[in-house]
């Protein structure tokens, strides 16, 4: 076995579920970002914890007594790069919580770029939402439990 299928062990003793510590996203309009994010956002559970001229933050930054937090920013800059295999997958608490997801961000200015549903291609509860935010960024919900 070498240090990498060790690491891979004793991450699944432990249980290691957080791998990001946390994300920056560039829009081209904080303001319609505010409304799109603080409303999927809102849907996830997910408050929103900062908010100045050219950023908007969602979630709690990690420190020293709390290192499984995850922080979400969003600033204002220039259009993002047309990448279409690339989003970010946000985590739910249950199917409902999805579909909130998709509406909150149907509502705000978001595009369809896939209805909540089971994507049984990744495994047979993987139930997600896609959307693409009015900047282009492409986001999804999902939800791993098998039943709500």
């Amino acid at each position: 076995m070498d240090a990498f299928d060790a690491n891979l062990v004793v991450c699944h003793t432990l249980e290691c579920r957080h791998i990001l510590d946390h994300v920056s996203i560039t829009v081209t309009n904080i303001g319609a970002a505010e409304k799109f994010y603080d409303a999927i956002m809102s849907a996830l559970g997910v408050p929103r914890v900062r908010k100045s001229e050219l950023r908007l933050g969602y979630g709690e930054r990690c420190d020293g007594d709390h290192p499984d937090r995850f922080y979400l920013l969003i600033k204002a800059g220039g259009q993002p790069d047309d990448a279409p295999a690339r989003h970010w997958c946000f985590k739910a608490p249950n199917r409902a919580a999805v579909d909130a997801f998709w509406e909150a961000g149907m509502a705000n200015g978001g595009t369809d770029n896939g209805p909540p549903g089971i994507r049984d291609i990744y495994h047979a509860s993987y139930y997600a939402a896609f959307l693409i935010d009015p900047s282009g960024n492409r986001v999804e919900a999902v939800c791993h439990s098998k039943a709500g």
